[in-house]
């Protein structure tokens, strides 16, 4: 009799830590995770709502983060704008700008910019909570005169991600520039939940999946309102298609429409940018800011320090909430669920910028984050390279 029930125990966590390659899309690997109960432990009822809970709070906090990865500025390294006086169009800064926050000055009228840039990521943390120890609990249940539970469930997620995303920029006039940038995203998720009951460690769901597609396209325009030789002030706007696959984590879902504001101040040697915005759409509604600052120790190079944040107003931080079990007294389930008060979620970058041949750009960045809110990553590597052209 027991040989029978190892043997059964063994077939019914084969069959369900089975990696997931026939899941359809990484928001049905996340479920399974989260939800799936390959051992059942007998005398005790699961609570289902509260694993579906978990599973959507999950699966919403990793879209906001992964569908919405920073992109490098729209702002192309070689600005001119033509000169009455010479006759001719000349170099309008010193340096060739930061690599995240947008700068005032324009392309020029003629004048093209294209490049790629690839990111990328290697997920720890999803605000604050540890992603690979196995440590996350998703959910836990307890008898509510004892202080410790009796069922608890641990997660382990490893996520990574790497973005190449393509992008042009026009001068229309000396004023106006107009841009896209296309993103390319692999994914890979790979992860484990184990369940701790009455002592005994039982593995409830295993799954492995990948996915690759487009993200959402952005379209951007900006326009130079006020300029003169130490800055000016520029408005500009984004608008992102929803062509990212929302259930696969590759994009929103829904059209994002962002209007910023940009001011700069320019100097022989260097420049500063802050810029701030108003986003509608997506995942949620944001707030974003950035301040930068560049500097051209000799003429082809460009160091650059930033600082970028978006608030996030209907994305909140991962929360633990208890209540009673549905179906049986005396019982209360921990599950995941998203405060009400928003996300902020600041970075950190250093930029270099490389002018290695003609109007040929190389440029590298890396990013840390200053806050532990959302889906974050010790250290996210981002290159590119940039080549302007004009008639």
């Amino acid at each position: 009799m027991m040989t029978r029930r190892v043997v059964l125990l063994s077939l019914l966590i084969a069959f369900a830590t089975a990696p997931a390659a026939a899941q359809e899309t990484i928001r049905d690997v996340v479920t399974l995770l989260v939800t799936n109960q390959a051992v059942q432990t007998g005398d005790f009822v699961k609570d289902q709502e509260a694993a579906a809970a978990t599973s959507e709070t999950l699966s919403r906090a990793l879209l906001a983060s992964l569908a919405t990865l920073p992109t490098s500025a729209s702002s192309a390294g070689f600005t001119y704008r033509f000169n009455p006086e010479l006759g001719t169009v000349e170099r309008t800064s010193t340096n060739f700008g930061t690599a995240f926050v947008e700068r005032s000055a324009t392309s020029g009228a003629g004048q093209a910019a294209f490049g790629a840039t690839w990111q990328y990521a290697r997920f720890t943390r999803l605000d604050g909570n540890p992603l690979r120890d196995g440590t996350l609990i998703t959910i836990s249940n307890r008898f509510t005169d004892e202080p410790e539970p009796f069922d608890v469930e641990r997660l382990q997620l490893e996520i990574e991600t790497a973005t190449v995303t393509g992008f042009a920029t026009v001068g229309i006039t000396d004023r106006l520039d107009v841009g896209v940038a296309v993103p390319f995203i692999w994914l890979d998720l790979e992860g484990e939940r184990v369940n701790m009951y009455r002592g005994a460690e039982l593995e409830q769901a295993s799954a492995v999946a990948s996915a690759t597609g487009f993200g959402d396209v952005s379209l951007r325009a900006k326009y130079d309102v006020l300029s003169g030789r130490r800055g000016g002030l520029a408005a500009a706007g984004e608008y992102r298609l929803p062509t990212g696959r929302e259930e696969d984590l590759l994009g929103t879902g829904r059209r994002f429409i962002r209007v910023l504001a940009i001011a700069s101040v320019e100097g022989p040697g260097g420049a500063a940018h802050a810029n701030i915005g108003w986003g509608h759409g997506g995942t949620s509604n944001e707030l974003t800011y950035a301040f930068g600052a560049a500097f051209a120790p000799e003429p082809r190079l460009t160091l650059s320090a930033e600082l970028v944040g978006r608030h996030l107003s209907e994305i909140g931080r991962i929360t633990e909430t208890i209540a009673p079990h549905p179906t049986i007294g005396g019982i209360e389930t921990l599950r995941l669920t998203t405060e009400e008060l928003g996300l902020t979620a600041v970075n950190g970058i250093g930029s270099v910028k490389w002018n290695f041949s003609e109007t040929w750009l190389l440029k590298a960045s890396a990013i840390l984050p200053v806050t532990d809110a959302g889906l974050t990553a010790p250290l996210r590597i981002t290159v590119g390279i940039d080549y302007a052209f004009g008639g």
